[in-house]
């Protein structure tokens, strides 16, 4: 679409049907940033409604996805310094549709979500980005609106974190 078509498109028509093509993706991403299917809920809902008061400048960016995404970062992090010393959440697992042994799948879920809990939000945002988003680290760096040498040191240290409470754990467990 050139530039003065999409300038002339209906803006409230464009973001209706980049949110439908994209809401399942956005609330999946923000729950495994929040770990909290209500904060998830929450953070895409005020997201949304930001991005939909910026929709004609947003829609003008070269990543959308990324621009929203960050923008869900961003509500959580709020939510998190407003309400995080009067709530804590709870971790909920959801099976997924073909589960070889239940038991141990969610053990397993919910063991990885105990330990991702640990981890600061933003190199949880990182580590979410980069292996379930798939995401490159210029592309974490953009969602996260930092550098990517810093989007790196995110993730490798969550990953030094992780690998340091496996470690422990194991430690304990003989």
């Amino acid at each position: 679409m050139a530039d003065d078509e999409r300038a002339s498109a209906d803006p409230v028509a464009d973001f209706d049907g980049w949110v439908a093509s994209r809401s399942q993706a956005l609330v999946r991403f923000a729950y495994l940033v929040t770990g909290s299917q209500d904060a998830a809920d929450e953070a895409v809902q005020t997201a949304l409604t930001k991005a939909c008061e910026h929709w004609s400048r947003i829609r003008r960016t070269s990543d959308q996805d990324a621009y929203v995404r960050r923008m869900i970062v961003n509500a959580h992090i709020s939510w998190w310094r407003k309400f995080r010393k009067r709530e804590s959440s709870v971790a909920v697992v959801h099976q997924s549709a073909y589960v070889e042994d239940p038991a141990t799948s969610v053990s397993r879920t919910d063991a990885v979500w105990r330990l991702c809990q640990t981890l600061p939000t933003r190199q949880r945002a990182a580590v979410v980005l980069r292996f379930y988003e798939d995401l490159t680290y210029p592309e974490i760096a953009a969602v996260l609106d930092c550098p990517e040498a810093t989007a790196r040191s995110y993730i490798h240290r969550a990953l030094a974190a992780l690998r340091r409470t496996l470690e422990e754990q194991e430690k304990s467990n003989e």
